[in-house]
């Protein structure tokens, strides 16, 4: 496992974001499954669409809504996102409470994206906050969808 550091925490540009992933992507071909959060999600489509690199699965939590009006304004370059399918399997978790990104938006990327949506009821953002600890549901998804990429490839 690889946590990859992006560029400006404070003031996030999504193309910087999208060349950093694509330095760690480049190459990793199938086995490489990505887990990302909020605007991490955002980076990830982005990088998806313009580079339509196959990889084995992605795990998307918390997608916010970059036209949203709770969207971090000093956030640069996440819309328009990308709806175009990911040429991988993918997870859309979602929590009912998100105020940057509900159910309905989740639904909405994952018809666009090609995602099943797992919505895991009041988790407010799905961070820290939400009192979630080491999160098992969470390390249950990605396991859940290692076994299915590793079963689509004979592995």
């Amino acid at each position: 496992m690889v946590r990859i550091q992006v560029e400006n925490w404070e003031r996030p540009v999504c193309a910087f974001w999208v060349k950093t992933i694509d330095s760690r992507a480049r190459g990793a071909g199938q086995s490489l499954i990505v887990v990302a959060h909020s605007l991490g999600c955002l980076a990830f489509v982005h990088w998806a669409a313009k580079h339509r690199q196959k990889i084995g699965g992605a795990l998307l939590v918390a997608v916010p809504n970059p036209n949203g009006s709770n969207f971090q304004q000093r956030a640069k370059g996440f819309a328009p996102l990308p709806l175009v399918e990911l040429r991988c399997k993918s997870i859309l978790v979602c929590s009912e409470d998100d105020p940057y990104g509900g159910p309905e938006y989740a639904q909405f990327c994952a018809d666009a994206w090609g995602s099943t949506v797992v919505c895991i009821g009041r988790a407010g953002h799905i961070n820290a906050a939400s009192d979630l600890g080491r999160w098992p549901a969470g390390f249950k998804l990605l396991n859940e969808l290692r076994s299915e990429v590793a079963g689509s490839h004979g592995g």
